[in-house]
């Protein structure tokens, strides 16, 4: 259902480019505003990851400083059937962790100092269960289709907005070819919100199918559970000082996030507490 569910949204996001396409740049505008998108969405795609650690400030952990942690991201590697990520180390003491990669076999994760002092074993396998199921389900594939949709149609709505402003805006005179018109005007400021609330939808639903495949493959959610309890209360009064608004998107919880109210509407994680209740809500058997 879930992965029904993904489909279905990013359907409805290239729906949506075309549609923004057609209507704001005609047939013309769609694809050099889908050319110049993929380019941008390719690179970011390739080299994410090395910008996520690099700008966090993550160093490379060795086993001798990290038995621990070397000790769980391998068996659960296992059970997960993928290679074993490389792992990093962020010297931030807000509790926190992301993966990155745009695939199982050049994926790595990264976990702060404050998460690695504050969980004990069970929240740690928890958390990492939910990080490998993240690079278990190509989520980060998901989310680079989903952003280069996303950049086209915000790409096309400022073609469109600057068309307008100097005055070019729907003067063609073969509708397939230059947008115009009342449907060109809500596209140019619609189009880029829906997108973007697509794209958030999207990022909430890997959260929640995170971590179902993260408590199948522990066994339980009970770990998982106390881990984003401790997580909210923690990062709720510990600032982050390094992981990056972009990287923070990738993180298990978002940093110095906030619940309910409407900033909840554009955040990329869902609120813990619908995660935490759809976790203890489930009947949890053996992944498959």
């Amino acid at each position: 259902m879930k992965l029904l569910r993904t489909g279905v949204l990013l359907i409805l996001m290239s729906v949506l480019l075309v549609l923004a396409g057609g209507a704001i740049g005609g047939q013309g505008g769609l694809k050099i505003a889908l050319a110049i998108a993929v380019l941008m969405n390719g690179i970011s795609y390739f080299y994410s990851d090395k910008i996520a650690l690099a700008s966090s400030g993550a160093q490379p952990a060795s086993r001798e400083q990290l038995p621990r942690l070397y000790e769980v991201m391998e068996r659960l590697a296992a059970k997960a059937n993928i290679p074993v990520p490389r792992l990093y180390v962020i010297p931030e003491p807000a509790p926190n962790a992301f993966a990155t990669g745009r695939n199982p076999q050049h994926a790595s994760v990264a976990v702060t100092e404050g998460l690695l002092e504050l969980m004990n074993d069970e929240e740690l396998e928890g958390v990492i269960a939910h990080e490998l199921s993240h690079v278990r389900n190509y989520d980060i594939l998901t989310s680079s289709i989903a952003a280069t949709i996303a950049g086209a149609i915000t790409y096309l709505a400022s073609m469109g907005r600057w068309a307008m402003l100097f005055g070019g805006f729907g003067r063609g005179r073969d509708d397939d070819r230059e947008g115009g018109g009342l449907a060109a005007l809500l596209m140019i400021f619609l189009a880029p919100l829906a997108a973007l609330m697509l794209q958030l939808f999207l990022s909430r639903t890997r959260e929640y199918s995170a971590d179902e495949t993260g408590a199948r493959m522990v066994g339980q959610p009970y770990g998982l559970i106390s881990a984003l309890q401790k997580l909210g209360a923690y990062n709720q009064r510990i600032p982050t000082t390094l992981v990056s608004p972009s990287t923070s998107a990738l993180c298990i919880v978002k940093p110095l996030f906030g619940s309910g109210g409407l900033t909840s509407w554009f955040s990329t994680h869902p609120p813990l507490e619908a995660r935490i209740k759809a976790l203890r809500e489930m009947t949890v058997i053996p992944q498959r």
